[in-house]
C-alpha cells in the first residue's frame, strides 16, 4: 500500500493563486482528480490526501466535493479560521465529513510569533475534540517557534510539511538540522518527506543533493514518524511525479521492507485515520 500524504487540486485563479508566479508556468493551470488519477496508477500509488492550497471555507468545501466523487482521494486537509470565535461550531459541522482529517494554515507567510498567538493556539487546541490533525507549514527560521507551539499542545497530532523547506539549493544544513532535532523530540509531531525538489535547483538537481537532508529526517524522526508526499502538482516546476517518488524509494532501498511500508503508506494511513 502506497499513500501520497500530500498533494493539491485547484482551478487556477491568477488573483487568488498569486503565489504561483510566472516562473512557475508549468503549474499555472487547472489540476483536478482526472489529471492525478492516471499518474497515481502509473506509479503504483493507492490513494492520496488532498491538502488546502488557498485559505477559505470554499477551499475546504471544494476538496470535500472532489473527495466525495473520487474514491482514491482518501483524506482532506482543509482550511478553517482557527482564530474564529465560532470555531467549535464550525469544527462540529466539519466532523460530519468522514474524509476531512485535519486542517492547515499557511504559516510560512506569517510574521514571527504567529503560531504562539493565544487565539490561534486555542483554536488548534480545539481540534483534539474532533480527532482532527494539524499540518505545520513553515520555513526553517520558524522551526524553534513550531517547537514552542507544539510542546504547549501535547494532545494535538501534528505533521510537519515539506521537512520545513530547508535551503537545499544553497546546500545550507547546519541550523536547519539543529532545529529539526529539537522539533523531532516531541512525540506528537510527525514529518512529511515532501516538497524537496522545489527547494533545490529546479533545472540542475541530482538525487545526491537530497541525501544529507534525508539522513537528518530519518535520524531524527525515524521510520515510524515519516510519510511520503509528492506535493503534486507544485513539484512539476522541478520534477515529474516519478522523479519525486524515485528520490525517496531510492533512499529507502537500504531499509527493511517493513520500514519502507511504513514510510510509503502505513504511517500516513494511521496518522490521518484513512479508510483504506
Amino acid at each position: 500500500m502506497i499513500i501520497d500524504s500530500h498533494q493539491h487540486f485547484w482551478i487556477f485563479d491568477e488573483g487568488r493563486d498569486a503565489w504561483i508566479t510566472p516562473e512557475m508556468a508549468a503549474i499555472r493551470k487547472n489540476f483536478l482528480p482526472e489529471d492525478l488519477e492516471p499518474v497515481l496508477k502509473s506509479n503504483g500509488v493507492d490513494g492520496c490526501v488532498a491538502v488546502q492550497a488557498s485559505e477559505s471555507d470554499a477551499e475546504t468545501e471544494f476538496l470535500l466535493q472532489l473527495a466525495e466523487a473520487n474514491d482514491f482521494i482518501k483524506g482532506v486537509v482543509g482550511w478553517v479560521d482557527l482564530r474564529s470565535p465560532d470555531l467549535y461550531a464550525k469544527l462540529e459541522k466539519y466532523s460530519q465529513f468522514e474524509k476531512l482529517k485535519g486542517f492547515r494554515h499557511v504559516v510560512q507567510g506569517q510574521p514571527e510569533g504567529f503560531l504562539l498567538q493565544p487565539d490561534f493556539m486555542k483554536g488548534v487546541g480545539q481540534l483534539v475534540a474532533f480527532d482532527f490533525t494539524y499540518d505545520i507549514l513553515i520555513y526553517p527560521n520558524q522551526l524553534k517557534e513550531a517547537f514552542n507551539f507544539a510542546v504547549r499542545l501535547p494532545n494535538v497530532q501534528f505533521v510537519l510539511d515539506h521537512i520545513a523547506k530547508p535551503p537545499i539549493k544553497q546546500k545550507e544544513i547546519v541550523t536547519w538540522t539543529n532545529d529539526m532535532r529539537l522539533l523531532a523530540e516531541l512525540p506528537n509531531v510527525k514529518c512529511k518527506v515532501s516538497g524537496m525538489v522545489t527547494e533545490a535547483d529546479w533545472q540542475e538537481w541530482e538525487r545526491a543533493d537530497f541525501k544529507p537532508y534525508l539522513d537528518v529526517v530519518f535520524e531524527t524522526f525515524g521510520t515510524d514518524r515519516l510519510m511520503f508526499g509528492s506535493d503534486w502538482p507544485v513539484c512539476l516546476v522541478a520534477a515529474q511525479y516519478e522523479g519525486v517518488k524515485g528520490i525517496l524509494t531510492d533512499y529507502l532501498s537500504m531499509f527493511s521492507d517493513s520500514e519502507v511500508k511504513k514510510v510509503m503508506g502505513e504511517n500516513a494511513a494511521e496518522f490521518y485515520s484513512l479508510d483504506i
